[in-house]
């Protein structure tokens, strides 16, 4: 049996640097990790502590997030820029600890500061304790896939151009596939990105959307994919043609080189929700390449790969279909929360404020884009961090009021009155006791638009106990609920014009973010956090901060 002596600590040096990357014809100086674009991979086991110093050497202020790592008792490490710690400033330094408890699979790192994770970014990889085998039989190899976005220039002057227009951001230029765009793009032939697989032989497959602002579709021509982890917890498993990722989500497959032996593309396209809104409409590829298929003959021209056969951009049904299908494995560790304390109902979704026509009102009939949960916006402070504000008792940068009901009960999914649109600014935290069950309804809004929100809370994985479209009916869609093996995730699709909920434990005392992952609504506010009150036990209750937490 694996013990804490089989546990080791990591360490890792991470330069946050500029770097000149070159695609789609043309050079930019993008911000990277170390030189490396997509960033370093990490790989710990379960139980193994991590100790990553982070040295910013960019031009931009910076923070990293552990993505899906539950940070028990580690609430510094977290990373969200002043929600958890002021950013690193330029030329200064920070070392984030924290240990892996109780989770295994794949979760990905990523900046947490304005959107500069667009390019900073890798995947986090989460081995079984010694002597724990998979609970599928163990793959020959195993290959991350990090699905990302790409844009033709600078994205901080995306962000800037988008906030103080108040229009929508400019869409990517390309998606990629282990940073790079594949065939269907310019001058990028030659460098997409290759697997080499033998026949036979079962690889797994650790899927990552690091993309800013994009659901995506993935899939690899001809070749089923068998479906069995989600967000670092196994699932029972499923074969799928298709999975489908929103920004934040990971999503493990299996995938068995039982075809003829040739070139196969992987492809990953948009999911792209609402309605009227513009969207990148391309196709970034990868080739799997069996290492049996022949040389090139001597014209030197390899055949094309066979290409997939993907979903329509807005082919809910068959996102629906494979959400459907998510069943978690049992635990001993974990039991579903059946008695619940705090039963909240949150509304996520866009806004409008109106604003004298002019350069910074772009938005629709001159106005500004918003988002909310229960129509607060959510406002980041700028003199100190939420958890430091907390820890610290300093007054003035938050309150804790933020509604656990909408303000107004309206039809959420249907004609919304345009008096509903705007929503209101703050600093709102909502209270909970340590040890609370909590359920959480997540109700998307047809204000401005419905849409498909990625909602993903730190500090915590949750279950899934129940989707749906419409307007969350708690008299008859609550008798639906799965408490038998719902899936359990960090980060939660809440379906196009419809809700989804959610149930945990507070057990993990902290300031903790929840927010939608798409990059662009969580500028505009789509955000809430959560105060978990400390525990009765020494090991219940936040640590002191680190000495060289960066200084506001």
């Amino acid at each position: 049996m694996a013990s804490l002596a089989d546990a080791e600590t990591h360490y890792h040096d991470f330069v946050v640097q500029q770097t000149p990357v070159t695609r789609l014809c043309q050079t930019h100086n993008i911000i990277t990790v170390n030189g490396q674009f997509p960033g370093p991979t990490i790989a710990a086991r379960n139980g193994d502590k991590l100790v990553i110093k982070v040295t910013n050497r960019a031009r931009y202020n910076v923070t990293l997030h552990w993505h899906g790592v539950r940070q028990m008792r580690t609430p510094w490490a977290d990373g969200p820029e002043y929600v958890t710690q002021c950013p690193i400033q330029p030329g200064a330094s920070y070392t984030y600890r924290f240990t892996i408890e109780n989770q295994d699979g794949t979760l990905w790192w990523h900046a947490h500061s304005r959107w500069l994770r667009a390019t900073v970014y890798g995947a986090l990889i989460i081995h079984p304790k010694i002597g724990v085998p998979y609970p599928f039989p163990k793959p020959t190899k195993e290959i991350p896939i990090l699905l990302g976005e790409w844009w033709d220039r600078d994205i901080i002057s995306v962000l800037r151009q988008a906030t103080f227009t108040g229009a929508a951001p400019n869409v990517s230029d390309a998606y990629t596939i282990n940073g790079q765009p594949g065939d269907l793009y310019r001058c990028s032939s030659k460098e997409t990105t290759k697997f080499y697989v033998k026949s036979g032989e079962t690889v797994l497959l650790r899927i990552i959307n690091a993309a800013l602002n994009q659901e995506l579709f993935f899939t690899v021509a001809n070749h089923m994919l068998t479906v069995v982890g989600n967000d670092a917890t196994y699932n029972k498993p499923f074969a799928t043609r298709v999975v489908m990722l929103g920004p934040g989500q990971t999503t493990n497959v299996l995938l068995t080189a039982n075809q003829p032996a040739d070139r196969y593309y992987m492809a990953t396209r948009a999911y792209a929700t609402a309605q009227n809104a513009a969207f990148d409409n391309t196709t970034a590829t990868a080739i799997l390449e069996y290492d049996s298929v022949p040389c090139p003959s001597k014209t030197g021209v390899a055949s094309r790969p066979l290409m997939p056969i993907l979903p329509r951009f807005n082919d809910t049904a068959t996102v629906t279909a494979f959400t459907s299908q998510l069943r978690s494995l049992p635990s001993k560790n974990a039991k579903v929360p059946i008695q619940i304390d705090e039963n909240l109902f949150f509304t996520v979704g866009l806004g409008l404020v109106n604003c004298m026509p002019g350069p910074r009102c772009q938005g629709p009939n001159n106005t500004r884009f918003a988002a909310s949960m229960n129509n607060i916006s959510f406002v980041l402070p700028r003199r100190t961090s939420l958890l430091q504000a907390y820890y610290q008792n300093i007054p003035g940068v938050y309150t804790t009021d933020f509604p656990p009901v909408p303000p107004v009960t309206f039809d959420y999914t249907g004609n919304v009155s345009r008096g509903l649109w705007q929503p209101r600014f703050g600093t709102k935290l909502y209270n909970l006791k340590f040890g609370t069950n909590v359920q959480i309804v997540l109700q998307d809004t047809a204000i401005v638009t419905t849409e498909d929100h990625p909602i993903h809370l730190h500090g915590y994985h949750f279950y899934v106990v129940g989707q749906g479209f419409g307007n969350f009916n708690p008299s008859t869609d609550t008798a639906r609920f799965n408490l038998i093996d719902p899936p359990v995730r960090n980060t939660i699709n809440v379906p196009v014009g419809g809700w989804a909920v959610i149930r945990f434990v507070a057990d993990n005392p902290g300031v903790w973010l929840m927010h939608c992952h798409i990059d662009s609504h969580l500028t505009w506010g789509l955000a809430m956090a959560f105060l978990v009150e400390n525990g009765p036990g020494e090991f219940q209750s936040i640590a002191a901060p680190p000495p060289d937490l960066p200084p506001c």
